[in-house]
């Protein structure tokens, strides 16, 4: 029996944030994988390593993590003032399903690195030394997201000392701008409330925030299903009976937002929507061993992603939380003391992160018009991805 060879495909390891992933140029890619479709997907799943029964991830590039089973693929843009557009896959570790709904705001982080070092942005707009504006197009979600790479010596500059929970050495620190999260033509609160009550058969009766910004978000209070928000990983991620819950919850959530029609069909849409719970400021150890404060946070939040607890926060549901907290009577906001706010920084399992958002209301009616934080970026290991011939 014959066996098809493996076939090499350029690509980048980047970490982003508190997540990596696998970073493609999309005319890298094999010809049947430069489209969507299912060749793609099969492709990036062999990368990956998926689907892992073992949940190990041994036979691919994947952590067999939400934050670690991640790819990028990027091109020049073709529209006009955006220099890359940017697709991201999230990959599913135990099933043959790679979820295209949503974005990944720590990876966005890398985006623009990647994109300067790739030679995917015009070298006239990339200083020698000082700061890179790379203007990124978000395709799963049609928004633009704009870079502040810093640059050094006609190269991007990756060491330097910020320092960012959830990340164990220190970086060089990259802005991101997440501009107008929301489309003009949506509603940020997609039943029309800030705070609904979310009724979920069997196990009960929330009152919930439910916002698409960033990322369509489910806000709970935590003490309302249990939990004070000072929860890390094993708390959750070690009780089965939990995560079920939180994923029936998370499935009538999406049906309120009118993202998914039954709950049937939330199995096909891990990504989206986030399921998170926010507490009133409380001091508790961090998992890197660093004690939070309460007098340093303006509130405590866990997210769920991809059916676990996430180890950090994830960059979009950020948005989502720093969008929220500036809009008076979310969960969030009264989470956070109430009242107007235009930053927060807010506790979570790995530490602290702080955001800030620019929301405006006029007759009721809620508009963000960017939301901003800073990450870090950093290439992890360059060169070929191998997998077999015949994987896709």
């Amino acid at each position: 029996m014959s066996h098809a060879p493996q076939i090499r495909i350029p690509a980048v390891y980047m970490r982003g944030g508190t997540s990596k992933g696998v970073f493609f140029r999309l005319g890298d890619l094999p010809e049947a994988a430069r489209v969507p479709g299912e060749a793609r997907d099969r492709l990036l799943l062999r990368v990956i390593g998926s689907p892992d029964p073992y949940g190990k991830h041994t036979d691919g590039m994947g952590g067999a993590t939400s934050s670690t089973s991640k790819t990028v693929i990027l091109c020049p843009s073709t529209r006009p003032d955006h220099d890359v557009d940017y697709l991201f896959g999230q990959v599913s570790i135990d099933k043959p399903f790679i979820d295209w709904s949503g974005n990944c705001g720590n990876l966005t982080a890398a985006v623009g690195s990647f994109a300067i070092s790739m030679g995917l942005v015009d070298p006239a707009r990339v200083p020698e030394n000082g700061t890179a504006v790379v203007r990124i197009w978000q395709q799963n979600i049609g928004k633009t997201i704009v870079a502040h790479v810093p640059m050094k010596g006609g190269a991007v500059q990756e060491t330097g000392d910020f320092e960012l929970d959830g990340v164990t050495f220190p970086a060089a620190e990259v802005q991101v701008d997440f501009i107008s999260p929301v489309d003009a033509a949506d509603a940020m609160f997609p039943t029309g409330n800030i705070v609904d009550q979310l009724e979920v058969p069997g196990i009960g009766a929330f009152p919930a925030t439910m916002i698409n910004a960033g990322i369509p978000t489910v806000f709970l209070n935590a003490a309302d299903i249990g939990y004070d928000g000072r929860e890390l990983q094993e708390a959750i991620n070690g009780d089965p009976a939990a995560l079920a819950r939180f994923e029936i919850i998370r499935a009538h959530g999406a049906v309120q937002m009118g993202l998914i029609k039954d709950i049937a069909e939330a199995a096909a849409r891990q990504h989206t929507p986030k399921v998170a719970f926010v507490a009133p400021p409380a001091s508790y150890t961090a998992s890197s061993g660093k004690a939070i404060d309460a007098r340093d946070i303006d509130l405590n939040v866990r997210a769920l992603s991809m059916g676990k607890l996430h180890h950090a926060m994830m960059g979009t549901a950020a948005v989502a939380i720093g969008t929220a907290a500036a809009i008076p009577g979310t969960l969030v906001n009264l989470a956070a003391g109430g009242g107007e706010r235009a930053a927060v920084t807010f506790g979570h399992p790995s530490g602290t992160l702080k955001v800030g958002a620019a929301v405006s209301e006029t007759d009721g009616d809620w508009k963000v018009e960017k939301v901003v934080m800073s990450r870090s970026a950093r290439v992890l290991m360059e060169g070929w991805v191998r997998v077999p011939g015949d994987c896709f």
